[in-house]
């Protein structure tokens, strides 16, 4: 009898926990939809926090532009040169610019800066917003009539939106510099032919496709690293967790991001 009333214990706590982890799941999709959907509701609500957006504009977009500019740089180094032996086997090496063009464009520029900005942005975020949770700060300005979260959630998730973009624009411009410095060294190839050859092989789709992802990708590392840090508990240990978690998080929505979308992009491409 004892037997079976551990057997039978251990039964209703396994399917306890498991029950419990179900619950804990879908509660935490209905706080990221709740989440998401106020930042929309106060993006269009006053009072509006222009000083705010710009200062989170300045850290997330100029801030990045030395690390985003050596990552682009080598990126077109090393990808050219890993290329031209491939190239050279079949004699194709005029194709290298055409290949390169429509790596970075279509692939490499956005997925690059974002995993950076996922690193750099996401990361300081979640820190920042989480050592203000667990100091009490936020607290403190509800209580002083402000509205934390359009001040601090808001201007950010925008920041992100806006900056991400652009540097994904600036990436793929020095990724393509350095691809041109390693194809003019070896094959004495002129700037402009480099330029020609390079964007023959890209559409307008293909642009558009890489903006689309840049936009979605700044939208997804701004409310990640913000609701990781509005939402941070548990003292000083939850500014580190909230931190790491929105670095994670946002690197894993990216890689999913990305896949939906090329799929979506390889659908309409043969009906354009």
């Amino acid at each position: 009898m004892g037997q079976n009333s551990g057997v039978n214990n251990a039964s209703n706590n396994r399917k306890y926990l498991v029950s419990a982890t179900i619950d804990a799941f879908f509660l935490g999709i209905y706080n990221v939809c709740r989440f998401i959907g106020r930042v929309f509701k106060e993006v269009f609500v006053p009072p509006y926090e222009f000083k705010e957006i710009i200062k989170q504009c300045y850290d997330v977009g100029y801030r990045s532009l030395a690390l985003v500019s050596l990552t682009g740089f080598i990126t077109g180094i090393v990808f050219t040169k890993q290329s031209r032996p491939s190239l050279s086997e079949f004699g194709a090496t005029s194709w290298l610019p055409s290949l390169i063009g429509i790596a970075i464009i279509r692939a490499l520029a956005p997925l690059i800066t974002a995993l950076i900005a996922a690193g750099k942005v996401g990361s300081n975020i979640g820190a920042e917003l989480g050592s203000m949770r667990v100091t009490e700060q936020i607290d403190a300005m509800e209580v002083s009539a402000t509205n934390p979260f359009k001040f601090l959630v808001v201007s950010r998730v925008i920041a992100t939106t806006l900056m991400v973009p652009l540097l994904v624009l600036y990436t793929g411009l020095v990724g393509m510099l350095g691809s041109y410095l390693n194809v003019n060294t070896n094959e004495a190839t002129s700037f402009t032919a480099f330029f020609k050859d390079a964007f023959t092989s890209i559409s307008f789709l293909d642009i558009s496709a890489s903006l689309i992802k840049a936009v979605v990708y700044g939208f997804t590392i701004g409310v990640t690293g913000c609701y990781q840090g509005y939402n941070a508990t548990k003292g000083t240990a939850g500014v580190g967790r909230a931190a790491n978690a929105a670095v994670v998080v946002s690197m894993f929505l990216v890689f999913l991001e990305e896949i939906i979308i090329v799929q979506v992009v390889n659908y309409i491409r043969p009906l354009l």
